[in-house]
This record gives structure tokens, sequence and C-alpha cells, in this order.
């Protein structure tokens, strides 16, 4: 009985000794989660619409930040397919080299400076609706900014296309593109798919996508902050045919971060 009472007794003192470490134990982690918060919200420039973490993103981080979001977002998808949604870092343009704001002014002087060849943006692919870049914004207010940030590439008979909802329908946007000659499209992610699955957008020509991340709203909130959003961004930029594209030495595809 002395025994078992000495058991009990030693037990009973050890509770509140593990109760304690636990306690210290679940508080580690909360304080370095409110770092990163804190971190986070110094990039977080409001007044000047920008989230500047992703000025110092190299490719692998990118690769990181983009799973990390898709597997917040994703959660009604199983493991297969949250992997098929991967990004390769490999794929990924390190752009980390470029100084100045990622501003909607500086949008066209970024693209110069990312494109092998700068004079070429201001052709058009002689195929109808098939550009060589596709500039993806989170939503249709932005994605007009950028429209009108980039038409100093824009020249006759080789407009800047329009393809995201805000005042455009879709069917006005496949007649558009099967009936002309465009170098640069500026859409919203599942916009862009819809047409690609149309047949109406010819990714033929494609060499780069741009994405519009850096942007933030009121709200401190960008492109792939937000699931309906993100999700749609994941599944165009892992489509196959763009896949293919980024690895095919000939005809490579560039994928960017703004």
């Amino acid at each position: 009985m002395v025994s078992l009472r000495g058991g009990m007794s030693a037990k009973m003192a050890t509770a509140p000794t593990a109760a304690k470490r636990k306690s210290q134990d679940d508080g580690a982690p909360q304080k370095k989660k409110q770092k990163k918060v804190r971190e986070d919200d110094a990039d977080l420039d409001v007044e000047a619409g920008l989230n500047r973490a992703f000025e110092r993103m190299d490719g692998q981080l990118l690769a990181d930040h983009i799973a990390k979001k898709t597997t917040r977002f994703g959660t009604d998808l199983s493991t297969v397919e949250l992997s098929d949604l991967y990004i390769s870092a490999t794929v990924l343009k390190d752009t980390t080299s470029w100084q100045k704001p990622r501003t909607q002014e500086n949008f066209p002087e970024f693209l110069e400076a990312f494109s092998e060849n700068p004079e070429k943006l201001q052709q058009a692919p002689k195929a109808l609706g098939s550009p060589h870049t596709i500039l993806v914004a989170g939503a249709g207010q932005r994605a007009a900014d950028l429209v009108r940030a980039v038409r100093t590439f824009q020249q006759k008979g080789n407009p800047v296309a329009k393809l995201f909802a805000k005042h455009f329908k879709l069917e006005e946007q496949v007649s558009f593109l099967k009936k002309t000659r465009t170098g640069i499209a500026v859409g919203t992610p599942q916009r862009l798919m819809d047409l690609i699955d149309d047949g109406a957008l010819n990714i033929t020509s494609l060499r780069r996508i741009v994405i519009d991340a850096s942007h933030i709203d009121q709200k401190k909130r960008g492109i792939t902050d937000m699931k309906e959003t993100m999700m749609p961004l994941a599944k165009l930029l892992s489509r196959k045919e763009l896949k293919e594209k980024y690895e095919n030495a000939e005809k490579s595809l560039d994928l960017i971060f703004y």
C-alpha cells in the first residue's frame, strides 16, 4: 500500500510539471507565429498597394510560397491533387535583381528587363488569339489598370487583349481572340482557363506568364492571399500544356512573379 501511495504521489507531483511544460511548449510556436505576422505586416505597404515580400523571393522561395498557399486553401483536395498543382522552383524566374518598386507604373520597364527580346514585346504572333505574353491579375479592376500600363507596347493591329470578367462577356472575348492578332493579354485566372478550354486563347506562341503578385488591395490581400484567386491561379499555372512548355528547351515558357 505504501508503494502504491508513493507511486500515486509521484504521479500527482509530476502532473503539474508536465502541464507547465506543455503550456510552455504550446507558447513557443505562438510567439514564433506572432513574430512572423509582424514581419509580414512590415512588408505590406497599403499606401503604395504593395506586398514587398515578393521583391526578395527567388525561385525556391516562390515555389515554397505557392505550395504553402495552395495547401492552405486546397483543403478539399487530396494529397495527389495537391501534388499535381506543385510548381517547381526551376521554372520560376528569379527577379530579385529588380530594384524598383513593383508598381503599376514600373510594370512596362520590368517586363522589358525580364524579356530576352524586349523589342518583340510590341509585335504580335501571326496566329490569331495567340499572345506571347499573358499578365495575370487578381481582379478585373486591377487587370484593367495593367491594360493601361502596358499599352505602351500596343501597335496598330496589335491591341492588348482584355481577358477578364469585368464589363466583358466570355462570348465577346472568344469572338475577339478568334479574329484578332494580339501580343499581350491581361486576364484573371479563371477567365484565362475558360478561354484556353474553349480553344479561343491559343498558347502556341506563349513565351511568358507574369503574375501580378505584389499588388494588394486596401484589405492587404493579393492574388495569392484569397482562395477565390489563389486556387484558380494554381490550377492555371499547373495545366499540363503549360508544364510541358516550361520544360521545353526549344520553346521555353518563363514564369515570372512581379
